[in-house]
């Protein structure tokens, strides 16, 4: 997988996605928030580099632990939802695969990138979609995050796996996201 940031710019709101459950303790957290100084987060629409928001997901991993990333990946799907039903890519009756049919192009247009990576639908039955992640956003986070959207949906018994992960030598992150 390429890892290269250069260039790669995403809205603001998904940085502040990854900072919301911390706000109330900035004192207890400020290596976190050392990280966003010199980046305006104002605005939802304002974009900034794709390293802030790796680098703040890679402090939380590292100093809080993955399950914390896994619960900012709800806050994460909870801003991709409202995306998605503000720009009618979805509504109330849309399937898990519609869901994530409309993720592959939230990220397409919330995150600004030359190589245009971000997630691939490598299949799909009727219980179950398996995705490729290409671009460098946090693995961890994207389980919460699939799941939340997933669940968004109106299905329930969701599960999400890994299928191959980079960790363990595989090129790309793929996960098996199942309903019920």
């Amino acid at each position: 997988m390429d890892n290269s940031t250069e260039g790669v710019t995403l809205l603001a709101a998904f940085v502040n996605d990854v900072l919301k459950n911390y706000e109330d303790k900035r004192q207890d957290y400020q290596g976190l928030f050392n990280l966003t100084k010199g980046h305006d987060l104002s605005k939802p629409t304002i974009l900034v580099p794709m390293k802030l928001y790796n680098d703040a997901c890679g402090w939380i991993e590292t100093n809080l632990g993955k399950f914390n990333l896994i619960r900012i990946g709800r806050n994460v799907g909870e801003t991709a939802y409202e995306v998605m039903l503000t720009n009618r890519m979805i509504d109330n009756k849309s399937t898990p695969l519609d869901v994530i049919k409309a993720l592959v192009l939230v990220a397409q247009t919330a995150i600004q990138d030359p190589k245009q990576r971000g997630w691939e639908i490598m299949g799909h039955t009727n219980k179950s979609v398996s995705l490729r992640r290409t671009q460098t956003f946090n693995s961890k986070l994207q389980l919460g995050l699939l799941d939340g959207l997933v669940r968004k949906s109106g299905a329930t018994g969701v599960r999400v796996e890994f299928a191959k992960e980079i960790e363990l030598g595989s090129e790309f992150d793929e996960y098996i996201i199942h309903w019920i």
